[in-house]
């Protein structure tokens, strides 16, 4: 028998919204397959591959998979003043705007945005070590490996840098510091990177960075996460006591680190970028490297990043969502639970996520139905993202926007 015609069936596709030459992609893989009728499935997968919004309600409010902070940032087709002075209508840099605006906000006297918190340390070690392979001391409890494969070790063997390990996996002195330095006179950098995504506890020692930055050699932290001030002034509250212990880029700063680096969208919770800040002389030499125009974000993430540091400085962090949702009361989540009127109401646990304040929990509240619907609330559209416990599905509150409700009861309705 002879098989249909690719653009026939590809035709009978119209419906499901695809370009017509992805939709000839599914027809043709259907009919090679031998099961033409499986086009419109192959389409359908195709198009819900497609990034689109999906409702978090997994209680991580971080969550990687899910693109971490939400941000919400919306931009005119038009041209911006990205590299323009419009005082004097001559080139400008693109560090007059978010750059400069969270230096202010953490108090360093300059900053740098790249891509992402990697290529922040990357762009450190290569500018001010790599070039002839000058050391950097880092204790061995610190040589971190977080997701996706980064790796201290790695990132500074491509920076061009020497990894100079000193201490213990468990327990690091200042005298351990002292002794590689008295016998490397090469050594450029101090790096302390912060346990992120993990805790060594038990018969543990480190080195405080404020003991770190006499020793001699420029101190960079590596802070992950990206938390701007410990005293958080954007929450009227106060800082809330699952951020106890968090290192932020303010008292690092002030305790005598030359440099910090950190995510944008961690505790920051801004879009996906890296941020450098600290000395201007030291943030100087890494923008004047060329491996700074290769990591360089563009207009759109720079946009999105200087209305996280607005806020930040009018002290609104109900304008950041990731604030919003991590610092919501227990009985509102309680209560919007209870309006669902969907399932049982229970207490549940949400996280940072992002490899963010590991073992700390967030007290939280949502929804529990019985059985794993978990695939069929993927398939709602949009899509609503829960977790499983107890052969239940458990749907946390504390990530989902109260918008998004109405979604979410929606969604359950279908399935239960």
């Amino acid at each position: 028998m002879r098989p249909p015609s690719v653009d026939a069936v590809a035709r009978e596709l119209a419906d499901v919204g695809l370009p017509h030459p992805l939709l000839v992609d599914a027809a043709r893989a259907a009919i090679a397959s031998g099961d033409p009728s499986s086009a419109r499935q192959r389409a359908e997968r195709l198009r819900r591959d497609l990034l689109r919004p999906v409702v978090n309600a997994t209680g991580v409010i971080l969550h990687t998979n899910l693109g971490r902070a939400p941000v919400a940032h919306t931009q005119e087709a038009s041209y911006t003043n990205l590299e323009v002075d419009l005082a004097t209508g001559r080139r400008g840099s693109r560090r007059r705007n978010a750059a400069a605006l969270l230096a202010r906000a953490a108090g360093a006297e300059a900053a740098l945005v790249v891509n992402n918190g990697a290529a922040a340390v990357l762009l450190v070690l290569a500018a001010l070590a790599g070039g002839d392979r000058r050391g950097v001391l880092v204790s061995r409890g610190e040589l971190v490996e977080i997701g996706g494969g980064f790796r201290v070790p790695d990132v500074m063997a491509q920076s061009g840098a020497r990894l100079v390990e000193v201490g213990t996996t468990n327990r690091t002195h200042l005298l351990d510091y002292e002794r590689a330095l008295a016998v490397m006179p090469d050594v450029a950098l101090l790096l302390k990177v912060h346990q992120s995504n993990y805790r060594i506890v038990g018969f543990t020692a480190t080195v405080d960075v404020a003991h770190l930055a006499t020793v001699g050699p420029p101190l960079v932290a590596d802070l992950g996460s990206g938390l701007l001030d410990a005293s958080t002034p954007w929450l009227p509250g106060g800082p809330p006591a699952w951020l106890a212990n968090e290192p932020a880029a303010r008292q690092t700063l002030d305790a005598g680190a030359a440099l910090v680096t950190f995510s944008g969208d961690k505790l920051l919770g801004g879009p996906q970028a890296g941020v450098i800040a600290g000395r201007a002389d030291l943030v100087d030499t890494c923008a004047a490297h060329p491996l700074a125009r290769a990591l360089r974000p563009g207009a759109l993430v720079l946009n999105a990043l200087q209305e996280t540091a607005l806020a930040y400085l009018r002290r609104d962090g109900d304008a950041i969502p990731f604030w919003r949702m991590a610092t919501v009361k227990v009985e509102e989540l309680r209560r919007r639970a209870g309006a669902l009127g969907r399932g049982e109401v229970v207490d549940t646990v949400a996280v940072a996520g992002a490899g963010s304040l590991p073992g700390l929990d967030i007290p939280s509240a949502g929804i529990a139905v019985g059985g794993d619907v978990t695939a069929a609330l993927r398939a709602h559209d949009p899509p609503v993202i829960a977790r499983t416990r107890d052969d239940r599905t458990v749907l946390d509150l504390r990530t989902v926007d109260p918008s998004d409700d109405p979604v979410v009861a929606k969604a359950l309705a279908s399935c239960t």
